[in-house]
């Protein structure tokens, strides 16, 4: 039973990989839509927005020591769920429980991912996010718990599709 619960959610998470691939860019005479709160997985209750600070992604990254230990909320472009990061002893988070997940940088017109931003948040949280394309919208309230590898590592806390 443990075995089929565990390729289960690997199904899932592959799909959910998968999704994001060969997504074409849609054209800029695009009308904008009225941004929707979709999804919200709250993880600890315990958070004040008072208490975190309201960054950008970039920020994070070009000094992950100053938001050491630290609640930070940010808004960012999905890219797709991943395993970069995941198993690593300093900053260990195991791949059965947690699944990571990468955001687009916002400092480019291109594509890119923010790979020096780790975003880890428990597999069983991240199912209810099965339905999150590449390019949506959202609003990360996290805890950066670690700098190793000079990279900025965060739990999730609050995850958000705001389209």
């Amino acid at each position: 039973m443990k075995r089929i619960k565990k390729y289960t959610i690997l199904l899932v998470m592959l799909l959910a990989l998968a999704s994001g691939q060969g997504v074409i860019a849609a054209p800029a005479a695009t009308i904008d839509k009225p941004a929707v709160k979709q999804q919200s997985v709250v993880q600890n209750s315990n958070i004040s927005s008072q208490d975190a600070i309201q960054v950008t992604p970039l920020a994070v990254v070009a000094n992950p020591n100053m938001f050491l230990n630290k609640t930070i909320i940010m808004t960012a472009k999905f890219d797709k769920f991943s395993t970069i990061g995941l198993d690593y002893p300093p900053a260990l988070r195991k791949t059965e429980d947690y699944i990571s997940f990468m955001v687009y940088r916002d400092d480019t017109q291109h594509d890119i991912p923010l790979s020096e931003l780790k975003l880890f948040m428990k597999r069983t949280d991240a199912q209810k996010f099965i339905d999150l394309k590449s390019k949506d919208k959202v609003k990360i309230t996290g805890k950066l718990f670690s700098t190793a590898l000079g990279d900025a590592w965060v739990d999730v806390i609050v995850l958000e599709n705001i389209k």
